[in-house]
């Protein structure tokens, strides 16, 4: 088996009010592989990719990621991870070639190493001639594609990605799904994206875990489960889970 890359643990997030948005919920992610959180809007997706982000403390449970401890050892996670947010934005007033220079300069050791990073992030994004231009003249799908190139081309141990393609149009969105699964198969890098966009999830994810209500209902390899439950595609079998777990509860 592959090295683990995530590991969660039981891991529980109440906000204010008692509003329980992750549910004692466990799984891990392999090196290498893509692997997709899916489930409707306030399923805890969002809330579980920022806690592995370090950017949320959990409530109780641990989550490990490449062996440390992201409330210990929180410091050491955000050097090998990149976070795209869905709601991620850029300098308006700069053009993508300099935004991408300014990120670079981050991440990178030296002026070879920055100028290898924002090579491969104009190569990515496949903007071409629009990289030189402000990014306050992008379309939504632009700007996604700059910052889904922004996000990997610092080559992480885990890219996280909030629902990555969120109101782009289809050929943008098939463009930034076909960057993400080329990344992963040409680099190892390990991705993390949710989405609440199930075919799109059937297409990229070696493996798949559906969340409902904070809990995890069903992991495992999307054909397989198709198969398994015998249904055309993740929606419909999200859509017998959620029919089952209705039935448990009332029953």
């Amino acid at each position: 088996m592959s090295n683990v890359v995530v590991l969660v643990d039981d891991l529980v997030k109440v906000y204010p009010g008692n509003i329980v948005a992750v549910n004692h919920l466990s799984f891990k992610v392999y090196e290498g592989e893509v692997y997709g959180l899916i489930g409707p809007n306030g399923a805890g997706k969002t809330t579980t990719l920022r806690i592995i982000a370090t950017l949320l403390k959990p409530t109780s449970g641990k989550v490990i990621v490449a062996g440390y401890d992201v409330v210990k050892e929180a410091e050491k996670v955000r050097k090998l991870i990149s976070y795209l947010p869905e709601e991620a934005g850029a300098y308006k007033n700069l053009t993508g070639l300099e935004y991408l220079e300014f990120i670079a300069g981050f991440y990178a050791e030296n002026k070879r190493e920055l100028e290898d990073m924002v090579e491969e992030a104009i190569r990515i994004s496949g903007l071409g001639d629009k990289i030189y231009e402000k990014i306050s003249t992008y379309s939504k799908g632009m700007k996604r594609r700059l910052l889904v190139a922004r996000t990997l081309m610092v080559k992480p141990k885990l890219a996280i990605l909030d629902e990555p393609t969120s109101g782009l149009d289809v050929v943008h969105a098939v463009h930034v799904r076909n960057i993400i699964k080329n990344y992963a198969r040409s680099y190892g890098v390990t991705v993390l994206l949710s989405s609440h966009n199930m075919l799109e999830v059937e297409y990229l994810c070696d493996r798949i875990g559906i969340i409902h209500k904070g809990v995890l209902r069903l992991e495992g390899d999307p054909k397989k489960l198709l198969h398994e439950y015998n249904a055309s595609n993740l929606e419909e079998l999200f859509s017998k889970l959620v029919e089952e777990h209705a039935q448990e509860t009332y029953s």
